[in-house]
């Protein structure tokens, strides 16, 4: 989104800073709104005509006219109150906690509304304070405040690694940049993991899993996974406790082929689950219920299924080597055909 100053025509004071958008009877209007006027013409600092909207670059100074020729404004001022037709482009360097940054007047006052806007909108309004070399003193943090001049300059939100988001959140708000704090907040949110109590969905744990490292550590505990379909996932080492695989319309959860090897499963509801020639090497599936699931040709070795429900698990060609099967809540039977 562009920026521009207007002027009216013949006068370098009372400027206002609009955005540029659509048409340029679109800027034609809202430069009418803006100073009252019935806006015609629209001239660039030279006296140039405008007639195409395209022509006007980001942090032009214009100057609009009801119709009239254009006026050359007047250079000099005598008023310290009045606004500088240069004010909008000339440099500043700022001293932010120790740190210096320069950068436009333009930059600054992008958010009208913001702080920054009115400390350097007009010249010396606010009596700013300065160091020895002229630069603009502001007692902040300068690691937070650098993502703010970015986003002034740019309009995008860039945070290098290592600075807290919370931190440029609380200088954004100090300074009354409300765009920023609210797209902060949602950034923040979003990086936020879920409440270890809260359940997601299956949507979101298949995201979750997609978004992981196949060497990194994923933790699901309690999730909500009724009826997933994850056949050939790689969710090795994750840990999955307390999760329910249950719907209740009927549909079951489908982990076919999956390579679930360390996986830490205990307590979990999978009545009916599809574990076919699944992986669960070394897996925890303690006090799992795994009544009627399918665990034909599973590869089970040193799994701990101790406290199991396997009540018509069908565990036929499993590999069962070194599993612990104590405390089973109802026998296995050879018609299970384990081996």
């Amino acid at each position: 989104m562009r920026r521009v100053t207007l002027f009216v025509n013949g006068t370098s004071y009372n400027g206002k800073v609009v955005a540029v958008y659509g048409t340029l009877a679109d800027l034609l209007s809202v430069a009418s709104t803006k100073f009252g006027i019935k806006a015609a013409n629209i001239y660039n600092g030279k006296g140039g005509l405008i007639d195409d909207i395209a022509l006007i670059r980001d942090d032009d100074v214009l100057y609009i006219s009801e119709g009239d020729s254009f006026v050359d404004p007047p250079n000099n001022l005598e008023s310290p109150h009045e606004f500088h037709s240069w004010a909008h482009t000339d440099w500043i360097t700022l001293n932010v906690g120790g740190r210096r940054f320069t950068t436009t007047r333009s930059t600054l006052v992008k958010e009208p509304e913001s702080m920054l806007a009115h400390m350097f909108r007009d010249q010396d309004v606010w009596g700013n304070k300065q160091d020895e070399q002229g630069a603009y003193l502001i007692d902040r943090s300068p690691d937070y405040f650098e993502p703010i001049l970015n986003y002034l300059r740019h309009g995008q939100l860039i945070i290098n690694d290592g600075i807290n988001l919370l931190g440029v959140l609380e200088e954004a708000r100090f300074f009354g940049i409300e765009r920023l704090a609210e797209q902060l907040e949602g950034v923040i949110k979003n990086s936020q993991p879920p409440d270890d109590h809260s359940p997601i969905s299956r949507k979101e744990f298949v995201r979750f899993l997609l978004a992981t490292p196949t060497k990194s550590e994923l933790r699901c505990q309690g999730a909500n996974l009724q009826g997933v379909k994850m056949l050939c996932t790689n969710a090795e080492g994750a840990s999955l406790i307390g999760c329910n695989f249950e719907d209740p319309a009927g549909l079951k959860a489908n982990l076919e082929g999956a390579n679930l090897k360390g996986v830490d499963m205990e307590g979990s509801q999978m009545t009916g689950i599809n574990l076919r020639v699944a992986t669960l090497k070394n897996a925890k599936l303690k006090n799992c219920n795994l009544r009627g699931a399918t665990l034909a040709g599973t590869d089970l070795e040193n799994c701990d299924l101790s406290g199991c429900d396997l009540q018509e698990a069908n565990l036929r060609g499993s590999n069962v080597k070194g599993a612990i099967f104590e405390e089973m809540l109802t026998p296995l039977h050879m018609s299970q055909s384990v081996r």
